[in-house]
């Protein structure tokens, strides 16, 4: 089994083709890089975005809760990482208060 390296200059990503959306990844995120958009397509009707990733921590609680192995984060040597500010906070907060919605969508 090989080691996955980041996109380029990619803190978080998705392979959206094993998500099954349960948006157990949002919920988790403390930072409100996360959120829910439509998706026709998907078996519930959703997948996850990453909205905002030059907010991303580089916590993993996105990645270690995935039941579905879907999602990834960066390693801290292949990204500098941002730190957990107010505005984030509020953002997830947000997007929990927004069912997991991405906000404006």
């Amino acid at each position: 089994m090989s080691l996955m390296t980041a996109p380029s200059n990619t803190p978080v990503w998705v392979n959206v083709s094993r998500c099954k959306a349960c948006d157990i990844c949002v919920s988790m995120c403390p930072a409100g890089v996360l959120g829910m958009v439509p998706a026709p397509n998907s078996t519930l009707g959703s997948m996850i975005e990453v909205v905002e990733p030059s907010a991303c921590i580089g916590c993993k609680d996105c990645e270690l809760h995935c039941p579905d192995f879907a999602i990834y984060v960066a390693d801290r040597s292949e990204y500098k990482f941002a730190k957990l500010s107010d505005s984030a906070k509020e953002r997830a907060e947000a997007v929990k208060n927004n069912k997991f919605r991405k906000i404006g969508a």
